[in-house]
Order: C-alpha cells, then structure tokens, then sequence
C-alpha cells in the first residue's frame, strides 16, 4: 500500500523525502511514506478550518450517521485491517484482530453520543431560562503511538468528529498503514472533505501541530519524555493538551492468589502485544511466600513462543535496547529464570523477536525494576508484606496501571485504596477500562487535566456555551437587572 498524506479529502504526495515503512515481523520494506513538514500541515488545518462550518452546523443525530455507516465498513474489512495491523507492528493475528474489534467497539460508543451528549435547560427565575450547550473547538489534532495502530487513533478520532470538531491525525511513522486505511473508509462512509485530515511524518509534524495557532486541541500517546514536551510546547501556545506517557505497572502478588488464574494472568499481561503497550505488566511484586506462583509463571512462559503465539517487537533498536536491560540486570545479580535473549524464527531471520523473559530477585533501584522497557520483560520483587509492596508500587515515577492478586477482599481495597495509578484491577492483569469509562493514568503517565477516550473526551473535545433568556416584560427588575 502507498503511504500519502491525507489532505482535504484527497492523497497528497508531492516532493517529499520518502521514508520506508519496515515490518518487525521479517525486517522486509512494505512501503515508504513521506516526511512532512510544516507546509503540509498548515495545508490540513487549511482544509479542516474550512470544512469545520458546515460539519459543526449539522446536528450531533447527523454526523453519527457517518460512523453507523463507518463502523459497517470496519467489519466488511476486518481481514484486511487485522492484516495492516500484523504486518506493520508485528502483532500476532490473533491480538491484531482484537485491536480491530476494540476500534469497532469504540465506535459503537461514538454513535452513542446523542443519548450522552444532551444540554441542560432550566428556568432560574420567573421568566428567565439558562441553557448550556456543547460546542465543538474547532481544528484538533491526534498524535498517536506505533503500539496499536488501528486502535489508538479510535481513542480520539470518532469522538472528536461526532462531536463537531475537525481532525488532523498524525499517525507513528513506523505504522502509517492503518491510519491510511482509516481514512479512506472514512471517505467512503461519507465524511465530508476536509472533515479528517491525515499528515504523515516526524518529530516536524509533531512540532508543527504543537505550534500551530489554529489547532484548538491536541491529544498524545506516546512515550513520557516526548508527552512532556508536547504538553509543555502545545500549553504553551494555548491549546488545549492530553499526553498519555509511558508506564511501569505493578502487579502484588500475595500468597493466596489463586495459583492458575494469577500465573496466568500475570505472564499474560506481561507478553501480551509483545509487552508493548502501557498497560502491560512490568513489575511484580511478590508478597511473602509466592514461589508457587512463580514456578507456575515459568511453566506458563515456556508455552509462549516468538513467531507463534508471541509477536515481534517493532524494530531492531527496541529489541537491542530490551535484551541490554535485561543483560544488565543479569550482571547487576538478578537471576533469569526465563530468558527471551537471542530469540529468532525460522523464516524470518531478519524479524525483531524477544522471547519472554522473567527476571527474579531485582532490586528496587535497578534500571529493569524503574524504567520502561516496553517489551516482553517482567522484573519480579520480593516484598515481606503488604505495606512494603505497596510502597515499592507508590515509590514509581509512573502511575498508569496498578493491580493485586488475592483472594481477600479487605486486602484487596487496601491495594485499591493505597496504589499510586489511575487504573486499578484487582485479579485482572491489564485494568483497561471499556466504554463508557474513560482511558487514563496519574503521575507521569499522563499530563493535562481530564481524559481523551470515554465519557471524559466529551469535556475534552468541546466547550459549554452558556444562554440566559428573559421574556417577561412585565417584570421590570429581578435578580439580573
């Protein structure tokens, strides 16, 4: 597939440097896409501001009606999608296709607006009747992530259309495929031009996007470094700004966790996506005597295997940067109990594979028990109690995800209550929130006030505009004169 700007309705792709778009899967070039600059996303707000008016006059019960048509069109072409999905990130089908079908859920909460998104009236005074309404802002950007290229572009995408606003994606330059696609079945399901834009490239798009004076709003995914600056430099001109950041989530284990289901869980969520997503278990912390859990954790990461039931990582530099941390913390005396080094698939030499790894008795100051290595990795920490894992948990820097494996209920709501983390699972290894229920973490894993998916996008992609009527003549003075 050719890689173009999506601009106005229409594939742009004039003069630019070309980039080639790398599988993880075989190391082979599926295609190029161009590295734009400012100019072509000057030429996409252009476009979106001028096609703001008419869409943002319509009413909400007639933009859904593009993604009813919209979110058909995601099933008719589930094979398709799942397989941009595979190829460009390295996924395997089977988890391809669940990020197909989250993009068709969250479209499904999209066309639920109407119902969730109505104004408020009330008569205040005798005569008198305020109303508030929401309004979109106008041009927004998306800026968004290589880990799930279909999915995460939903996040923000079907909200900030059906709600008014006009779009600029700026999708991972490492996965420009199913942004592509995207938009061409938006096209298809009858948006109009200009409505969605898509600009392709770089740290310069990315910094034209923060910069520019008509883009009302901007949302991120990424990691923490980059989402500090593009909150910071998009703040700093007056947009509006939700970075989500990286991770390093916790999971306590304590001795009476059901010894299947929390082994399972645990290795799950740690190799799930090739650990490359922030939700994805990083840390244990085993409270007490565990080892019977992680003995049943080794079993269960000797059945994952690269190239089958494991993907690929997404590129040579992420597959060297994980295997160093993971050498490190070999030297630095934690004991490999599963080592995912060195991993290769018959086939597909030229492939990023990291087999899954655990790492036993880490230290809380190594580098693999504080960083994220965003890979297939869990670091494990013995704590002798409670108190103690929770403050191993509070001690981190990020504060995505957090969960505990027990089957006591008050020990559960002391976790629940005590965990530094936005998003909390008690015996559920990845705590993803579904719809209506927003996407969101604390600390440094996200920047800016409120969240971007769920019913919290509804304040984040539109103002109140707030009436006061009057029409009782008869009333010469009142409460407003």
């Amino acid at each position: 597939m050719e890689v173009a700007n999506f601009i106005n309705g229409q594939k742009v792709r004039n003069g630019q440097t070309l980039m080639d778009v790398v599988s993880p899967l075989d190391g082979s070039i599926i295609s190029n896409m161009p590295l734009s600059s400012s100019k072509e996303v000057d030429q996409a707000v252009e476009a979106a501001k001028n096609a703001f008016p008419a869409w943002s006059g319509m009413t909400i019960k007639e933009r859904v009606q593009v993604f009813f048509k919209y979110r058909q069109l995601l099933e008719e072409n589930i094979e398709e999608l799942t397989q941009l999905v595979h190829v460009e990130n390295g996924k395997t089908m089977g988890e391809a296709r669940a990020e197909v079908l989250k993009s068709i859920e969250l479209c499904e909460f999209a066309v639920s607006m109407p119902q969730i998104v109505t104004n408020e009236i009330q008569e205040v005074s005798k005569g008198v009747e305020c109303r508030i309404e929401r309004k979109p802002l106008g041009v927004v950007a998306c800026i968004t992530p290589f880990n799930f290229p279909n999915m995460v572009p939903h996040w923000t995408v079907p909200n900030a259309l059906v709600l008014g606003n006009t779009v600029i994606l700026k999708p991972s330059e490492l996965v420009p495929l199913s942004a592509q696609r995207m938009g061409e079945l938006l096209k298809e399901a009858g948006l109009p031009d200009g409505v969605f834009n898509i600009v392709n490239g770089g740290k310069d798009v990315v910094e034209a996007i923060c910069d520019h004076p008509e883009i009302k709003a901007t949302s991120f995914v990424g990691s923490t470094r980059v989402a500090k600056i593009v909150y910071k430099r998009s703040s700093n001109n007056l947009q509006r700004c939700v970075a989500l950041g990286g991770a390093k989530n916790h999971l306590l284990v304590l001795p009476d966790a059901h010894v299947d289901m929390t082994a399972n869980n645990v290795v799950a969520s740690m190799a799930g996506c090739a650990g490359q997503r922030c939700m994805a278990a990083s840390v244990m912390v085993g409270v007490d005597r565990v080892q019977h859990i992680i003995d049943r954790m080794v079993e269960e990461a000797k059945a994952i295997v690269p190239g089958d039931n494991l993907g690929s990582v997404i590129s040579k530099e992420a597959k060297e940067r994980i295997e160093r941390y993971i050498t490190e913390a070999e030297a630095q005396g934690a004991k490999i109990l599963i080592d995912g080094r060195n991993a290769t698939v018959p086939g597909k030499e030229g492939g990023f594979y990291v087999g899954p790894t655990i790492i036993d008795y880490v230290k809380p100051d190594m580098a693999v028990a504080k960083e994220e290595i965003f890979g297939p990795v869990i670091s494990i920490i013995r704590a002798k109690d409670l108190d103690e894992a929770i403050q191993i948990e509070n001690s981190s820097n990020y504060g995505n995800a957090a969960a505990v494996f027990t089957q006591s209920g008050g020990l559960a709501k002391k976790v629940m209550e005590g965990a530094s983390a936005g998003m909390i699972g008690v015996n559920i290894g990845v705590p993803v929130p579904r719809e209506p229920f927003s996407f969101g973490g604390w600390n440094e894993s996200k920047f800016g006030v409120g969240d971007i998916t769920g019913k919290s996008s509804i304040e984040f992609w539109t103002q109140n505009k707030k009436t006061t009527t009057k029409w009782n003549p008869e009333d010469k003075r009142d409460w407003m004169s």
